[in-house]
């Protein structure tokens, strides 16, 4: 089957759902299996991580961002990623949020109401065929509530979160396609993660959009049934559309501050590490965060600096006036605050790990 892409992913997977609706937009000749972890991905990335694609030439991709782009470079047409300054870093802080945020909303509603631990349960049994070893990974995962910030006392705050955020989108989806226009992006790739993989498949939070957000529901179904063919623009003049401002200032008033508090706690762990340790732990202890109020702590994650860099450097490397665009774009929203924050490490990564660079 010459030309064919083998993408290792899961219904019910966070990550998977983010890259399907790009292989199946750009018309990519693909097969998706279920994920091979002892044949093909510990054995090629040293990670039990997925998704994972094999392309054509038996390059392994993993993390859904290094695939993303490795998509878009390979089949620039019809595109994702907007080229416009505005959209462009937009698309990118969406990609933030998703990856970052909004697995709280995901894993409290997949993990803090019976109903839903025993459907993920049982839908984990089903894909891995052996029950034993789902429920062993189903307790590692219900188990990682507290490490992500999501326990009773944040139960309040999160759920708020997610009714405000399905209520925006469903003004926004009212009148426009997707986030950025009439064509799908990376912003609504990313957002398809929590969205659908957890959200929308998961028991209560299932009949939550079924019942208040038809609208967003109808969206996840266009997403994961593109018509490449019939695929519209992005806002014309580089715009974004107003229903998206209550969106941006959400995710401005609630995120922002919590990826902001994680990654400085990162980078004091990363002051004071040995000048000899080139990769940093996945995770390197807690920090303090609030989110409506309510401060809470979670784990301090390596990762969120080096996503942090994809909507940074799209900024940075834009040119003064391009800059106040989007400045100007974002102003009064929150989401500026990223662009203010000033790195004193970076990362990079080298065998699909993540590394210290410079």
């Amino acid at each position: 089957m010459s030309g064919l892409f083998r993408y290792h992913g899961a219904e019910a997977s966070y990550f998977s759902a983010k890259v399907r609706p790009a292989l199946r937009y750009k018309a990519i000749h693909y097969v998706e299996v279920l994920p091979d972890y002892r044949g093909v991905i510990l054995p090629r990335t040293g990670l039990a991580f997925i998704p994972v694609l094999v392309t054509p030439e038996d390059e392994v991709l993993q993390d859904t961002s290094d695939i993303l782009d490795a998509l878009e470079k390979r089949f620039p047409q019809p595109p994702l990623y907007p080229t416009t300054p505005v959209q462009q870093v937009v698309a990118y802080l969406w990609e933030l949020y998703a990856d970052e945020f909004m697995i709280l909303p995901a894993m409290h509603y997949r993990w803090s109401f019976p109903e839903s631990e025993a459907k993920a349960r049982q839908d984990f049994a089903a894909m891995g065929g052996n029950p034993e070893v789902a429920n062993r990974f189903a307790d590692r995962m219900s188990g990682s509530l507290a490490m992500l910030g999501v326990s009773e006392k944040t139960r309040e705050p999160i759920e708020a979160h997610l009714r405000t955020l399905l209520d925006a989108l469903s003004v926004h989806f009212e009148s426009h396609g997707y986030l950025l226009g009439e064509r799908m992006s990376l912003a609504d790739c990313a957002l398809m993660g929590p969205l659908y993989a957890h959200l929308y498949l998961d028991a209560v939070s299932g009949r939550l959009l079924r019942e208040t957000a038809p609208r967003v529901c109808h969206w996840i179904e266009r997403m994961n049934r593109p018509d490449p063919d019939a695929a519209g623009e992005w806002l014309e003049k580089d715009a974004l559309a107003s229903t998206l401002r209550p969106l941006l200032e959400l995710i401005g008033r609630d995120a922002v501050p919590v990826i902001l508090d994680g990654i400085a706690a990162f980078e004091d762990w990363a002051d004071d590490r040995p000048s000899s340790q080139e990769e940093p732990p996945r995770i390197v202890g807690q920090y303090r965060a609030a989110l409506g109020g309510v401060e809470f702590q979670r784990a301090t994650s390596a990762y969120s600096l080096y996503m942090l860099q994809r909507p940074v450097d799209a900024y940075r490397d834009l040119p003064k006036a391009e800059r106040a665009q989007v400045d100007a774009a974002l102003e009064g929203t929150g989401c500026a605050e990223l662009f203010r924050y000033e790195p004193r490490h970076r990362l990079a990564k080298r065998n699909y790990k993540l590394i210290f660079r410079g």
